[in-house]
């Protein structure tokens, strides 16, 4: 009789709750119809933070499982605590605005889940089956909710370019795989980074380095980097705003904790190869960002820019290739978080009695008719443009802190151009900070518009009147030592 061991499921208990959880409210919907929307909303919600739970609580060093192509640690766990969060206020923020467009579908909050557990398992990938499985899963919820307005011809616009470019992606990233796979015998992490140490002297296959420029190009693309941005100012105009604010935030986050992992893990023998093209992506993404966003005078696509800008400044961080550069992106993602959260909360009370409003323009005189919208999306716009002593100034102080650092302590370092990168990032900052502070100057001085409609929910107050807080409050060593201790943790259990 053959004896079966089953896997150890503990570390993956956050994960196998969120897809049951994710099935039973399915079923609900299927029966209960969209008259069920807000009640599953709510339970979607509720899932995360009950997840957000186990991900927090779990105290254990690295834990590998599922014939190790899962792995659970301190960094995966901080990855997977921003990705709960941010969607957890995607769908808390979206019950109102479906509402008020009388949309109501209860698939959206279980895309969002479903979207959300293929995160997780990116986030915990240790093998590039399980890295493909989590990116799929991901992806086809995403591509879903971008056209989820099904009589919007901008949405569904949005949902066919976002397929139609997602799917070469995905095509590029498995061509990558497979040479990667035929030349060292595995799809591994951790077997591929010990096969590649011990190549010898001749170095590893150049079959090797093809696959893996191709999957860093295919993950790329999952963060809209540059040169594979393209599809990300039509998606985020197009969508629905909360489905734009669910884009902004969490599939990043995941995509790069995720890119972090194959960089270091698999391919750390091989930083002298793809430190030149993370310096390019954070150079290109950072002045794309600023200079393509002055133009605009759509608020949505304006953010898609800015969020491809800090792309670029996260980039950074990697491109220092030392546990000092990973913590200042686990920094700076968190901050990210809050900012673009903050932010679209702000997007999404724009309403009047005729709907939403997303130009520029229509902010005009806010500061009369909302003084505290007015205020709170001020310093949205001023921590994003990285104005001290906001958090987003010291998001950024921690990138280039570390890519400085790298290039003083290694002189070799300067043919990878890291202190070039650290200056043009340093004036990409001050170029940005342009159109920031031109939705400010419009808010404060222009003359007043029609007057935005109130809130039905509280919800939205909240989130904006708790991330202004915090990112003010970001410079005390109270607010600001939890979050710079989990990242040194989280830094330090993936690079020793």
């Amino acid at each position: 009789m053959i004896e079966t061991m089953l896997p150890d499921l503990a570390p993956a208990y956050g994960e196998i709750l969120m897809a049951i959880g994710a099935m039973a409210l399915l079923m609900l919907g299927v029966f209960r119809g969209n008259s069920s929307t807000g009640f599953v909303s709510l339970m979607a919600a509720a899932l995360m933070i009950v997840t957000l739970f186990f991900t927090v609580t779990w105290q254990e060093g690295a834990v590998y499982t599922f014939g190790d192509m899962f792995v659970v640690d301190r960094f995966t766990s901080f990855m997977k605590m921003l990705v709960l969060i941010a969607s957890a206020l995607a769908v808390l923020m979206s019950m109102q605005y479906f509402r008020d467009e009388q949309e109501e579908r209860f698939e959206y909050p279980i895309l969002i889940l479903l979207a959300t557990l293929g995160m997780m398992v990116m986030v915990s990938a240790n093998d590039l089956m399980s890295l493909y499985m989590g990116l799929e899963l991901q992806s086809l919820s995403l591509y879903v909710l971008a056209s989820i307005r099904r009589d919007s011809e901008l949405a569904t616009e949005a949902g066919l370019k976002y397929f139609v470019l997602g799917a070469l992606s995905s095509g590029i990233l498995l061509f990558g795989s497979s040479l990667i796979y035929g030349f060292v015998g595995t799809t591994n992490f951790t077997v591929i980074g010990t096969n590649l140490a011990q190549a010898g002297a001749h170095g590893p296959d150049i079959g090797v380095i093809i696959g893996m420029v191709l999957v860093l190009a295919g993950l790329a693309f999952k963060i809209s980097a540059v040169p594979f941005h393209m599809w990300t100012p039509d998606v985020y105009q197009g969508a629905p705003t909360p489905v734009t604010a669910f884009f902004a935030v969490a599939p990043k986050v995941a995509a790069l904790a995720l890119l972090v992992r194959v960089l270091y893990v698999p391919f750390g023998e091989l930083a002298h190869s793809w430190t030149q093209v993370i310096v390019f992506m954070s150079l290109a993404s950072m002045v794309l960002g600023a200079v393509a966003a002055v133009v605009q005078t759509n608020i949505k696509r304006m953010m898609a820019y800015s969020s491809i800008g800090h792309v670029g400044f996260a980039l950074v961080g990697l491109a220092a290739g030392s546990q000092e550069g990973v913590r200042g992106l686990v920094i700076y993602m968190t901050i990210y978080l809050v900012m673009n959260v903050g932010a679209f909360a702000c997007i999404l009370s724009m309403r009047r009695k005729d709907g939403m409003v997303e130009e520029i323009n229509d902010l005009s005189g806010l500061a009369q008719t909302r003084p505290g919208m007015a205020a709170a999306l001020a310093i949205f716009m001023l921590s994003l443009a990285g104005i001290p002593p906001l958090a987003g100034f010291w998001g950024k102080w921690f990138v280039f802190k570390a890519v400085i650092a790298t290039a003083v302590a290694d002189p070799m370092a300067t043919n990878y151009g890291l202190i070039t990168l650290a200056v043009i990032g340093v004036i990409a900052s001050v170029v940005g900070a342009y159109y920031y502070l031109n939705v400010v100057k419009v808010m404060f001085f222009d003359k007043p518009e029609e007057e935005f409609m109130a809130p039905k929910t509280r919800k939205l107050g909240a989130i904006m009147g708790i991330g202004a807080a915090l990112l003010i409050l970001f410079s005390l060593p109270q607010v600001n030592s939890p979050v710079l201790d989990y990242a040194r943790m989280a830094a330090a259990a993936l690079i020793s």
